[in-house]
């Protein structure tokens, strides 16, 4: 079996993550070595080779991990952590495969805000979503697609980015659209920096954009027939197409699964597994020789 690793995950965006993480939460050793820890990584993934599932959907997911481990109780930043990499058989992230999900942005809850911690990779982004997941998986929807401020700008979906195919009002032109990341509650996802690489590196007319949209202009798109397609993107979904939008009180009917999410679905996963050359210094083969 051919061992192949998304490099993206390992090396150009481990720096990024992990050492901005640890420095938002003030954790000392945000300097640490990258490129000595992607070369532990290959390591590790050769060690548990067996563990790895085959099938499409199925890989080994990995997840780089630091905690504080120094010998007091106290609210000050640590003296002592542990960087270590924990891996795991994983299947498909949604039962229902590559199918259309539905999400719910009627929500009075708000998953990241400017000056917080939404940019960066914490498990305090997370545990205070659970409850307005459940809540979401009562109404039969999914995730949660998360607004903030006055003019409901649309952010993330559930722990992924999200992107929007649409046919832009002001330029005519078809347009793949997710939220910037300038105001630091966007988290910059290996797969969203995947898909915009791979898109603006497309011959198509279109253009993508990193742009604040509004559930207005969403709400408005849909109504003129200008909204074409929606999916999630993150590393143990990939991309995940969106059928329907709940808000306030009203189902947004999406197109899905439409072609741009297929191709980015095929594209992405055939570079993972090894079947087509990605950009160069995306995949790294870990075969014993």
């Amino acid at each position: 079996m051919a061992l192949y690793v998304f490099i993206t995950l390992i090396i150009h965006k481990i720096n990024h993550h992990l050492q901005n993480s640890m420095s938002r939460l003030h954790m000392p050793g945000s300097d640490f070595d990258a490129d000595e820890l992607s070369k532990c990584i290959g390591e590790l993934v050769k060690l548990d080779e067996k563990w790895i599932p085959e099938g499409e959907g199925y890989s080994l997911y990995l997840r780089p991990t630091v905690i504080a481990t120094h010998k007091f109780l106290g609210l000050a930043a640590p003296t002592s952590l542990l960087l270590f990499v924990i891996t795991s058989p994983v299947g498909p992230y949604y039962k229902t495969g590559f199918e259309p999900i539905k999400l719910t942005a009627d929500t009075p809850y708000v998953r990241a805000w400017p000056g917080g911690t939404g940019d960066a990779k914490v498990g305090g982004n997370y545990a205070p979503t659970m409850k307005p997941q459940a809540e979401a998986a009562k109404k039969g929807c999914s995730q949660v697609l998360w607004l903030f401020g006055p003019d409901d700008e649309i952010t993330e979906v559930g722990a992924m980015n999200v992107f929007f195919f649409m046919i832009n009002k002001e330029t005519k032109r078809k347009e793949l659209v997710t939220a910037p990341l300038d105001r630091g509650d966007i988290l910059p996802g290996v797969t969203r920096d995947s898909i915009l690489h791979l898109a603006r590196s497309w011959d198509e007319d279109m253009d993508v954009s990193e742009r604040w949209l509004t559930m207005g202009e969403l709400v408005e798109a849909s109504k003129e027939n200008r909204l074409i397609e929606a999916f999630g993107a993150g590393t143990a979904a990939v991309v995940t197409p969106i059928s329907c939008i709940q808000y306030k009180g009203e189902d947004i009917k999406i197109p899905a699964t439409g072609d741009l999410t297929h191709r980015i679905w095929d594209e992405i996963t055939s570079i993972q597994y090894g079947k087509i050359e990605g950009p160069e210094g995306w995949s790294i083969n870990l075969s014993k020789p």
